[in-house]
């Protein structure tokens, strides 16, 4: 503490910060002599700014980020406060605002940390957590890069309690976890190659990426626990899209196992496809390729074929039986590579029902009025009642 100076009473070194009322002093940690003081007066915003100041160089000492991430976080607090808006913003706010400046510090320097640990940490809604992110960095103009997909896979997984036998996880659950990781990024990555994390939040996928991998490490003793059941022993919560990145992922594995001839014979499904799943990422590259066809090529190049010569084409294929299709098969084509969005067709909008304007006071035309006349009395009562209206409006009007 020699930096700080001595104690003018007993000469000691050993100088402490103390904050009294939200003020920081300086004092002597061996006769309590008070060194410096700070101001004798502070507003309720002064308050604010040095608990959230506070706050922030706790939440990095919980995290043990290096000093130097902890001195950019409080510089990003400090800038941020100074706004009109940050500070008449509501409490939760400003307490979510801690630990966005701790975010973007550490993805400015590509540290491991995500969004919904943070939230864990501070006890924040995670919608309420993702606006005020968006919006400081938007207000302090910082370029935030975003956090590599396989750190993220890292860090999510090693959060897993699949690791360690417990009396809650039983032994033939339990995983290596080198050996579950590098699973998870080949399939993270092959999700990635067919555009299923494009667009999308990520912790989905990797939930899905996850549970398959681990599922096919040890399929005779997993393939009977379900996803939600997964994700209970592994004590993370279950994001709602997870089961769609899940049917996405096996229907992708389903048709990188066709191209394989000793999977083709096994007619393979949704369920037995994750026991080869070791074989389908070890030919990764080529199984895509020959799995899947680019769309824009496709088009392309039918606009370059002459006309009928695909009809020939398509003749040739339904003949052809070297494939052992039954006569009249015709082979399956590679599907589609193009993002899930561009695959489904568009939703079609459905037009607003016409603003009815009827009162019932409306006039009836006479052609009309016969469509309501039931019976012959009906008629009748309205013959002499257009007979009274003719006579009555025949007479001429006394002078």
């Amino acid at each position: 503490m020699s930096g700080r100076g001595r104690c003018p009473d007993c000469g000691s070194t050993e100088l402490v910060e103390d904050s009294h009322y939200s003020q920081s002093q300086l004092v002597c940690s061996d006769c309590g002599c008070v060194v410096t003081e700070g101001v004798l007066t502070t507003t309720f915003s002064d308050e604010g700014n040095l608990r959230g100041l506070r706050r922030v160089r706790d939440l990095c000492r919980v995290l043990q980020l290096p000093p130097p991430f902890e001195d950019t976080a409080v510089a990003y607090y400090q800038q941020a406060y100074r706004h009109s808006g940050i500070r008449a913003a509501r409490l939760q706010k400003k307490e979510v605002l801690v630990g966005c400046c701790v975010l973007i510090t550490c993805r400015q320097h590509n540290w491991p940390l995500t969004m919904g640990a943070i939230c864990t940490l501070l006890y924040a809604d995670l919608d309420v957590f993702s606006s005020t992110y968006m919006q400081i960095v938007k207000l302090l103009g910082l370029d935030v890069p975003s956090l590599c997909l396989a750190e993220l896979v890292k860090t999510y997984c090693s959060s897993f309690k699949l690791f360690q036998a417990s009396p809650s996880v039983p032994a033939k659950y339990v995983e290596d976890k080198e050996k579950m990781l590098s699973r998870t990024l080949q399939l993270v990555e092959l999700a990635n190659e067919t555009w299923l994390v494009t667009g999308r939040h990520p912790l989905p996928v990797i939930t899905a990426a996850t549970f398959l991998a681990w599922q096919s490490l040890q399929p005779a003793y997993r393939l009977s626990c379900s996803l939600a059941r997964f994700c209970k022993l592994a004590n993370v919560d279950l994001p709602y899209p997870a089961s769609s990145r899940l049917q996405e992922l096996l229907a992708v594995l389903l048709r990188m196992a066709e191209q394989l001839a000793w999977l083709r014979v096994l007619r393979l499904d949704k369920r037995s496809v994750v026991k080869h799943i070791g074989d389908l990422l070890q030919h990764r590259q080529s199984l895509v390729r020959s799995a899947f066809r680019d769309g824009t090529a496709e088009v392309e190049t039918r606009e370059k074929e002459p006309p009928g010569w695909g009809q020939g084409q398509g003749e040739g294929e339904v003949g052809n039986n070297s494939l052992g299709l039954p006569q009249g098969k015709r082979p399956t084509s590679p599907a589609l590579l193009l993002p899930p969005c561009m695959l489904k067709s568009p939703k079609r909008i459905c037009p607003a029902p016409p603003v009815s304007t009827v009162t019932g006071d409306e006039n009836i035309s006479d052609s009309e009025i016969e469509q309501y006349l039931r019976t012959p009395q009906e008629v009748r009562d309205f013959q002499r009642a257009q007979a009274a209206r003719q006579a009555a409006t025949s007479v001429p009007n006394p002078p």
